[in-house]
């Protein structure tokens, strides 16, 4: 299903795909996803995250900046932006999204250490790494069952609906 299936006034959270790329701007992703922020903006559906989310979003987007700002390629990103503080400070558009975010009415839920243990149990359960497993433990900890996601890999997850951007 695409995020053009989701029915109004429903509680989906967000994964870091969606933010990504409607940050970008991805030429073919890019639009469904503002839409589907808009409509949260809007309030006609309700959006929701978590800090560890937001927290990928932004190191993705610092990657990515990296590579087009330097011309670097993004294999390696991290451990060449660690051997160069003054490029990581020269990054900027992290830092707007972040500060954009908020304007969208996302509620970001809380994560506990409890839930980061119930992830390892979503893992055993149903393969998926630990980052998206925490996404469906700390779904399951707040009453969501539908995710806004390109990333296929949560369609293992029994009672959790996918919506992808196209």
């Amino acid at each position: 299903m695409t995020f053009a299936d989701i029915p109004a006034g429903a509680a989906i959270f967000l994964d870091a795909n969606t933010l990504i790329y409607y940050f970008l701007p991805h030429p073919t992703l890019g639009p469904p996803c503002q839409v589907l922020l808009e409509q949260m903006e809007q309030q006609k559906l309700q959006g929701f995250t978590s800090a560890p989310v937001i927290s990928d979003v932004a190191h993705r987007l610092m990657t990515l900046e990296a590579s087009m700002l330097f011309g670097w390629s993004v294999q390696g990103m991290a451990q060449r932006l660690k051997r160069h503080p003054a490029e990581v400070q020269r990054l900027s558009r992290y830092r707007q999204a972040l500060d954009e975010i908020p304007l969208f009415n996302i509620q970001v839920v809380p994560v506990t250490a409890n839930l980061v243990s119930l992830a390892a149990d979503v893992s055993g359960q149903t393969g998926l790494l630990s980052g998206d497993a925490l996404i469906v433990s700390t779904m399951r900890n707040h009453g969501l069952t539908q995710l806004a996601s390109h990333d296929a890999d949560f369609d293992r997850v029994p009672g959790l609906t996918r919506y992808a951007p196209a």
